[in-house]
């Protein structure tokens, strides 16, 4: 009677393990991603079109926060009041950690 046991003890035991390890991975191995990419890309037009030359609004955004987007008018399907104008209010009220300001035009 008690060898039936045997496979839930070992499986119950198993699970346990695993969701101990998945949780101590969650904590210790998640990537911390700049709050501002999330703001830039809800001002984006959200097409994920590619005309830019970025896969997406996302990777856009991320080039616009890393420097590496200097021109606003790369977004093809954005406007200069609707878009480009709150970005770079945005990007005013929200500067790098150091201080310094992101250097984007439109």
């Amino acid at each position: 009677m008690i060898e039936a046991l045997y496979p839930f003890i070992v499986l119950g035991g198993i699970g346990i393990i695993l969701g101990i390890v998945l949780s101590l991975a969650n904590r210790y191995l998640q990537v911390v991603e700049d709050p501002r990419i999330d703001g830039i890309e809800k001002l984006l037009p959200n097409y994920n079109c590619g005309a830019c030359g970025t896969p997406g609004c996302r990777a856009f955004a991320s080039g616009i926060v890393n420097g590496e987007v200097k021109n606003l008018s790369r977004c093809k399907p954005g406007k200069v009041d609707k878009h480009y104008n709150p970005i770079l209010e945005y990007l005013k009220d929200h500067p790098n950690p150091d201080g310094s300001m992101i250097d984007v035009k439109i």
